[in-house]
């Protein structure tokens, strides 16, 4: 049994009459971006996540870059932020000039609250928590004050907004996934607000009449159809993905694989993705590619040992928790269309690794 690391076509099978249908709406409409089926789709999107706004935007990345042009990231000032991470999460802070400052994940793969209050200091303008694979970071130390803006990319549903705002992604793949790249940015305040729905269109309002300098960040009228018509089925496939990673526990505790290290099994955990930590993971996965079992790894190297971020001056050892998670991460399949047995049949190929 083959068992591929992920399957858009079979995720879409489960819902394609709705998706064509909303497709044919917006082609029908004439009206390809912004307007109604945008704005329809942020107003189900704010009551889903429970917040009071939520802005459509191009992509994830561009939900990063938003929020920090908006929140006045600019050179001198400084980011702390996780070198676990896809590089948009970094990216964004680069490319409006202020320094990301790394700090060390804790052993749920997360920032480590005690090494982002070492690093926060006077020039600190925000803390950028991931809440990586699903699982959300854990609260910030009490005498951190600095303003918290979320990484929500890979979480969508997993908690409740705790910071000024959150970032997600809707990358095909991610939970909920559009046709293409989309995003949104989550906020509960209505000033951050205007300011991003006016920096997606080049912070020309009214138009042609540009009062700020914004980019083009606008989320497209088709994408947005398109995840207004996944977004009622979103609880159902987190769901699905909880009762896979729960099947993934039982098999791999009835096989007695403790070489294995598991995510941590929390009720917030939304599995955006289902990683283990293992001894000798390349050959291990090596073995899988073999049986017909798809992976990956997120991430190969962390982010302060990236070429592109040399002159930020980090040396090996900075994130020595980071630096040793790398080296041994390895994900599972675990979308919402997985067939019920699939996680037996890739424990079973583990424990055939392990035990021969």
């Amino acid at each position: 049994m083959r068992v591929p690391f992920f399957d858009m076509r079979a995720e879409l099978a489960t819902v394609r009459g709705e998706i064509d249908r909303a497709i044919a709406r917006v082609l029908d409409s004439g009206v390809l971006i912004g307007g109604p089926e945008v704005e329809a789709f942020e107003r189900a999107l704010a009551a889903a996540t429970g917040v009071r706004h939520a802005i459509g935007v191009s992509s994830g990345s561009d939900a990063l870059l938003a929020l920090g042009m908006a929140l006045g990231w600019r050179p001198g000032v400084e980011v702390v932020t996780t070198p676990l991470t896809f590089f948009a999460t970094v990216g964004a802070i680069v490319r409006l000039g202020a320094t990301p400052v790394f700090a060390d994940i804790d052993e749920r793969l997360t920032l480590d609250p005690a090494a982002v209050a070492a690093a926060v200091g006077p020039r600190t303008a925000a803390i950028l928590p991931v809440h990586l694979f699903g699982l959300p970071a854990r609260p910030q130390a009490p005498a951190v004050t600095a303003p918290v803006v979320e990484d929500a990319a890979q979480a969508i549903g997993a908690a409740p907004l705790a910071g000024v705002a959150a970032a997600l992604s809707f990358f095909p793949t991610k939970n909920l996934g559009a046709v293409g790249d989309a995003g949104a940015v989550l906020t509960d305040d209505a000033a951050l607000a205007e300011r991003l729905a006016l920096l997606r269109g080049h912070g020309a309002r009214p138009r042609y009449h540009h009062v700020a300098v914004g980019g083009n960040f606008r989320l497209d009228a088709l994408q947005a159809a398109v995840l207004a018509a996944k977004l009622p089925h979103l609880a159902r496939w987190t769901a699905a993905r909880r009762a896979h990673a729960a099947r993934y526990r039982a098999a791999i505790a009835a096989a007695g694989l403790d070489e294995l290290r598991l995510p941590p099994d929390e009720a917030a955990h939304v599995y955006h993705q289902f990683v283990v930590r293992a001894p000798a993971r390349d050959r291990l996965r090596a073995h899988l590619t073999a049986a017909g079992i798809g992976t990956e790894v997120y991430y190969p190297a962390p982010l302060h040992q990236a070429p592109a971020l040399v002159e930020l001056g980090y040396r090996g050892g900075a994130c020595p928790r980071a630096e040793a998670a790398c080296g041994e991460v390895l994900a599972l399949p675990v979308h919402p269309a997985l067939p019920t047995d699939a996680p037996d049949v890739v424990v079973e190929e583990l424990r055939r690794f392990f035990r021969g």
